[in-house]
């Protein structure tokens, strides 16, 4: 009889030192699953825009050798400007055979770079100098923050600090009170026009979601800005999601 009683001891011991719930959550709590969100706004330090030269001739050697000497003069007026050369690269160069159109027999040469622009302020003039220059393609600006994780870590806090609230508003309805935070899950956003992926949610947390859940909607990019007489800055927003577990107990 011993030797049949310390196996089922032993299996009881064991059973005593595991969790009550797989996420976390004693006998005694209950769990609360909050969504919210975030905002931080910042103005841009930095435009980035594409400049770039299409030439046609009839060889493919000419239309390269008059790409590159008219791309030569945008970048000439880049540098003139005060454009440092680490913030001029090259986006695309391409020649190839037009086989429709007017213009067909021809070859075409493209040559396309990109410009960063530390004083969004100067993408105005910077436009127009390549423009003046002979480039007759022209994309941008693009304003956005050289630190971008400064303003969306700003986001981030915010949504927590709203999810907080209302996970304490939950409990005082219920006459409970927030013990601890069990998971937090980043759900993505945008900047401007970049997105923040989400973190992947864990294993319990795919299995706790019902069905009908659907992805946390994320806003739309803003429209582009185009440098006209003169270019307004304003600020870019930084909207963020997240999803927090929380548990309560009973005061």
């Amino acid at each position: 009889m011993r030797n049949l009683l310390l196996p089922a001891a032993a299996l009881v011991g064991g059973c005593a030192g595991q969790p009550d719930d797989p996420r976390g959550v004693s006998r005694d709590e209950t769990l609360l699953s909050v969504s919210a969100s975030g905002r931080a706004e910042s103005r841009p330090d930095r435009a980035e825009f594409q400049a770039g030269v299409e030439t046609w001739a009839g060889s493919a050697r000419e239309a390269a050798a008059a790409n590159g000497r008219r791309i030569a003069e945008v970048v000439a007026a880049l540098r003139a400007l005060g454009v440092a050369a680490d913030d001029i690269q090259t986006r695309a160069v391409n020649v190839s055979r037009i086989d429709y159109g007017d213009r067909r027999g021809q070859f075409q040469a493209a040559n396309v770079v990109n410009v960063t622009l530390r004083n969004p302020a100067r993408a105005s003039a910077a436009v127009s100098a390549v423009t003046e220059a002979g480039a007759n393609i022209v994309a941008g600006p693009n304003l956005s923050m050289s630190d971008p994780e400064s303003t969306a870590n700003l986001a981030y806090a915010d949504a927590y600090k709203a999810a907080r609230k209302r996970a304490e508003a939950y409990a005082a309805a219920a006459d409970m009170e927030v013990v601890r935070v069990l998971y937090i899950r980043d759900a993505g956003g945008s900047q401007g026009n970049t997105y923040f992926r989400a973190a992947e949610a864990t294993t319990i947390d795919a299995a706790a979601a019902r069905p009908e859940q659907g992805p946390v909607p994320v806003a739309p990019p803003p429209p582009p800005v185009n440098a006209g007489s003169g270019m307004m800055i304003g600020t870019t927003a930084s909207n963020v999601f997240i999803q927090v577990d929380f548990a309560l107990r009973a005061k």
